[in-house]
């Protein structure tokens, strides 16, 4: 049987979720991880920020990624918590109308799993500036993910998210946790806080659940591969209850709900 190719779309000046991804991966002799860039290089609110996710950008990439003969397509990236979740919902659609392959994006994993562990209070980390961090915090809301606790950093410039060192990462996600939330949310693909997640799950008893992780977690889904093979990333891919709510999630797929 030949490897599993996962297919990720990643924005042109990430600098994070390729090595990570890769990491995460190393050992795992039947899975690789392959990336097609589009041009995203900051985050805001201003017209020509949105624009740098308009889906035809996206798709292009995506088909290019359709040339590996990749058995699932995911958007590694964030952008449908502050543009709406049904962005990435028809995304989706797209990409597969498009080429034939299977997608699921960041956000929508997200979505699913906090839904399924029953998380009524997280913890928002972010590198972003206020106002995207409201707008996250407003659509994350409406769809039932009770933003409880945040922490961001006023970033823009997307480059600039990855020099965040992991400590300081870990700073803030161990502050949202003492605040009483039940699962910290670190929501960025080019953020350093998957290397922390196991050490701060063992110290806090919370689940840390960093983007580059999910993202691969839902990849490792959508193709039927089990996503507990990977090991020292924290409860996402370990923990019994998560992966009961993984096998639920696959189920659920299969026989076409949402």
């Amino acid at each position: 049987m030949r490897p599993i190719r996962l297919g990720m779309l990643t924005p042109s000046s990430n600098t994070a979720l390729e090595p990570i991804t890769c990491a995460m991966l190393a050992g795992i002799d039947d899975v690789s991880a392959h990336f097609s860039r589009f041009k995203v290089t900051e985050i805001a609110l201003s017209e020509a920020a949105l624009r740098q996710f308009d889906a035809s950008e996206i798709l292009r990439a995506a088909e290019l990624l359709a040339h590996a003969k990749v058995d699932v397509i995911a958007w590694n990236g964030t952008s449908a918590s502050w543009l709406g979740f049904d962005r990435d919902e028809r995304l989706c659609e797209q990409i597969t109308a498009a080429t034939g392959i299977k997608a699921c994006t960041t956000v929508l994993a997200y979505r699913d799993l906090l839904r399924r562990i029953g998380a009524k209070r997280i913890g928002l980390v972010t590198p972003y500036r206020k106002d995207v961090q409201a707008r996250i915090i407003a659509n994350w809301n409406s769809e039932g993910l009770n933003c409880f606790a945040e922490r961001h950093l006023s970033l823009q410039d997307n480059f600039s998210f990855a020099e965040v060192s992991e400590a300081e990462v870990a700073k803030l996600i161990e502050e949202v946790v003492r605040a009483g939330c039940d699962a910290a949310v670190v929501l960025c693909t080019n953020m350093r806080g998957a290397g922390a997640a196991e050490r701060l799950e063992r110290c806090y008893g919370v689940p840390v659940l960093d983007s580059i992780a999910v993202t691969l977690w839902a990849c490792l889904l959508a193709t039927g591969y089990d996503p507990s093979r990977i090991r020292g990333w924290g409860s996402l891919f370990t923990n019994p209850d998560l992966r009961a709510a993984a096998a639920t999630l696959i189920d659920a797929k299969d026989k076409g709900q949402s």
